[in-house]
């Protein structure tokens, strides 16, 4: 199962990326960020923004809603993944998941530190991003936890 899970991941291209799939991820991006920047706000926000100033590093990534300081990609898509979620108006699938709220914060801070060593493509950092929904999607779906969340509530 999971080398047929990594050979299916490693087989993505951008050729996998129908004009609908193009279309429903700008949408999902939008709105993450839109819900991102909102939570920014939040309490729960400043202080893991405040917790993660102490690390810094010679790579870094933008804090969404912060001009004044950057931090090491790792500790960028933890605060703006924090963000994203805050509110818990972040999108959502069938078992409860987030998927846009866990993928799309660690893909952009990885691609800003991409790129001081390559230039990323707007194609690039769509693919990486459904790369990242497909992950969490099959990951989702051989987990036998969730699929007994319906059943608890």
């Amino acid at each position: 199962i999971t080398g047929n899970f990594a050979n299916v991941i490693h087989g993505l291209n951008a050729n996998h990326l129908t004009d609908q799939v193009i279309q429903r991820s700008k949408r999902m991006i939008l709105d993450t960020l839109g819900v991102g920047l909102l939570g920014t706000s939040t309490e729960v926000c400043h202080k893991v923004t405040q917790y993660s100033k102490i690390y810094s590093s010679d790579v870094s990534s933008t804090i969404w809603g912060h001009l004044d300081f950057r931090l090491p990609p790792l500790y960028a898509a933890f605060v703006n993944g924090v963000a994203v979620h805050s509110m818990d108006f972040d999108d959502t699938w069938h078992p409860a998941t987030h998927p846009s709220g866990a993928v799309l914060p660690a893909v952009i801070a990885l691609s800003e530190a991409a790129l001081q060593k390559k230039k990323i493509s707007g194609l690039d950092l769509l693919l990486a991003f459904n790369v990242g929904i497909e992950v969490q999607g099959r990951l989702l779906r051989f987990s036998s936890e969730a699929r007994n969340i319906p059943k608890r509530y």
